[in-house]
């Protein structure tokens, strides 16, 4: 079986290391915060904060903790508060470590489109653009396809670019790829799923 949401967000805090401080997405990224366990992680937010918990359990909500995407979320007792200037001051002076971001569409040579599908409105790209050029380490975590089956790991992105050469990792439902001279390389695959299944949902080439 593919991994779920749950699954992939799990795969994805695996990546980090103690001492980083990494920047979740909205979407799947955010529920990686469920998954650090007992790492040494801080976990910042473009909104301004350093230091953000798990979720909370319903009913322990506080409307005025939320997470970039307008979630609510939990504090640390080593979380600190700022403005969104001195937070993208972080991010653009190479503080952050690596973010976790979605996508709707990563293409072999590690572009990435993350922020519009033309026609359709949008508030505005947010942090992306900051983030992909000013964190070291740039993961991916999204479906393989897309809801008509089409993958979403391309030849040559069709959207408009977050940022060009920036993807480092990316963690689908299928498993886990790289972004390498020439292409693509599995570097693990989900439970349950085989490679040609891989390669069969990935339009951008697969290096061996």
């Amino acid at each position: 079986m593919p991994w779920d949401r749950n699954q992939m967000a799990a795969r994805a805090a695996q990546e980090l290391e103690d001492g980083m401080y990494v920047n979740l997405g909205i979407g799947i990224p955010t529920l990686v915060a469920n998954y650090v366990g007992d790492k040494d992680i801080t976990l910042q937010s473009e909104n301004g904060m350093l230091g953000m918990g798990p979720f909370p359990f319903e009913g322990e909500e506080d409307a005025d903790l939320i997470n970039a995407g307008k979630q609510t979320i939990t504090e640390l007792s080593r979380t600190s508060y700022f403005d969104s200037a001195t937070s993208f001051a972080m991010i653009r002076g190479g503080k952050i470590a690596a973010a976790v971001l979605g996508a709707m569409e990563v293409d072999e040579e590690g572009d990435l489109a993350n922020w519009m599908i033309p026609g359709v409105l949008v508030k505005g790209m947010g942090g992306a653009m900051d983030l992909v050029a000013g964190v070291r380490r740039v993961i991916v975590v999204m479906d393989h396809t897309n809801k008509h089956g089409k993958s979403k790991l391309l030849k040559k992105c069709t959207l408009p670019l977050t940022g060009k050469k920036v993807v480092n990792r990316i963690i689908t439902n299928l498993g886990v790829l790289d972004v390498v001279d020439g292409g693509l390389k599995i570097i693990e695959i989900a439970e349950g799923v085989n490679e040609d299944e891989i390669r069969a949902a990935t339009e951008a080439n697969i290096v061996n």
